[in-house]
């Protein structure tokens, strides 16, 4: 795989940001467009625009099939049993919380117990602090280790048969941390529980297989994984699925409707409320292709280099630390630069042309767990390179003489 080569295929990566060619290490928040994508959705506008699953004029049938065609990709994509195990959203969060919501709020009762990592995003957090105020159910926690990993004889103590959810990420996008979601779902499922993954930072950059990982529910973005924004999906099984109630009610969801009550379409429809993000699915069908053409095990080896290698080069920066673990880790570093507050570190990186993420990355509890209020993240995709990083490392050599040295220690 080259990523030069790659590169040339994201038109907004041939600019310079203040008089520097640009170098996009935000990748974690959101990865930037191939041609290919922004052609398909543009494609989309320009010919088959119309309502899904409604007209049956030509438009209207090109639109469904371009859209279900979408969620065929995400079906293979994600090695789902069917179709029908693929619900479009405007992405993670909104997949979380249709879990939530939609699952949890009717299944939990008081006592019952909902198991989390203190590595998770809010989106993976605030969703369950709600289900558990509303249902009595208590919250609890896997314990990280000094690196930000978890050990599986903390997983086996936190889940009891009191538990009825377990949900975590994959990846974290504060630490890299890995978590090895096939022994933590085999653990909750022995335990009576369900599993249900944020796949957000995962889903881009490996190969998933929701089968063979055993996961009741994985929800993930299209905006990170070189897809349009405000479109993502929620995989979940079949037999969970149909016992949800929807959470958001109109047209298209329903089968039957009188004065009084109604009725729901079958799956994967009485989730999808309204008129969809259609040219979002389009786009992520689009992207799914590109992404598969690249090879997602030649994504992943070709970001572990490249985070070794980052990994090696930071190090040698006197006064920068490194948060999460030293080896098995995923395509990102999270550091803090001294006492540089992690914001002026990433003001002065974009005057040299970088652009990497600085904040608590939402993950407050994360944040105070590593007893600081923010850090600064540089994160990789498939068009970053060794020469990426070497910009980067000089680039903070100079913002460690801008501060002074005084101020890193």
């Amino acid at each position: 795989m080259d990523p030069i080569a790659l590169k040339a295929e994201f038109p907004i990566l041939d600019q310079e940001i203040n008089g520097h060619p640009l170098i996009y290490l935000d990748n974690a928040a959101t990865t930037q467009k191939p041609r290919s994508v922004i052609e398909a959705v543009k494609r989309y506008y320009e010919w088959d625009n119309a309502n899904v699953h409604r007209g049956v004029h030509t438009l209207g049938s090109r639109a469904t099939d371009a859209y279900e065609g979408a969620r065929e990709k995400v079906a293979r994509f994600l090695n789902a049993a069917s179709t029908r195990e693929i619900i479009f959203t405007r992405g993670t969060t909104t997949a979380l919380n249709l879990v939530a919501s939609g699952y949890a709020r009717q299944m939990l009762h008081e006592g019952d117990e909902i198991v989390i990592t203190p590595m998770e995003h809010h989106s993976n957090l605030i969703p369950w602090q709600q289900a558990a105020k509303v249902t009595g159910a208590t919250l609890k926690y896997i314990p990280l280790q000094p690196d930000g990993t978890i050990r599986l004889e903390d997983v086996e103590a936190a889940v009891t048969e009191r538990t009825k959810i377990v949900s975590i990420t994959y990846v974290s996008n504060v630490l890299g941390t890995v978590n090895p979601i096939d022994k933590i779902a085999e653990i909750a499922h022995r335990k009576g529980a369900i599993i249900v993954v944020d796949g957000a930072q995962s889903t881009p950059h490996l190969k998933v297989d929701v089968q063979a990982l055993d996961v009741d529910f994985y929800a993930f973005s299209g905006h990170k994984m070189c897809g349009p924004t405000g479109i993502g999906a929620l995989y979940g099984k079949a037999k969970l699925l149909e016992r949800m109630e929807p959470i958001e009610f109109g047209g298209e969801m329903i089968d039957f409707v009188e004065l009084y009550d109604s009725t729901w379409k079958e799956l994967p429809w009485k989730f999808e409320g309204g008129t969809p993000m259609i040219a979002g699915a389009v786009g992520l069908g689009a992207a799914i292709d590109f992404l598969e053409q690249v090879g997602l095990h030649n994504i992943d080896q070709h970001e572990k280099k490249l985070t070794r290698y980052a990994m090696d080069r930071l190090s040698n920066i006197e006064g920068l630390t490194i948060y999460g673990p030293r080896e098995e880790r995923a395509g990102l570093v999270t550091f803090n630069l001294g006492d540089v507050h992690p914001h002026d570190v990433a003001t002065v990186l974009d005057t040299e042309g970088i652009a990497i993420r600085a904040g608590h990355h939402c993950c407050q509890p994360l944040m105070r767990w590593l007893q600081v209020s923010a850090t600064a993240r540089a994160s990789f995709y498939l068009y970053n390179s060794e020469q990426d990083v070497d910009r980067l490392v000089e680039a903070l050599v100079k913002t460690k003489e801008f501060f002074g040295y005084e101020s890193i220690r």
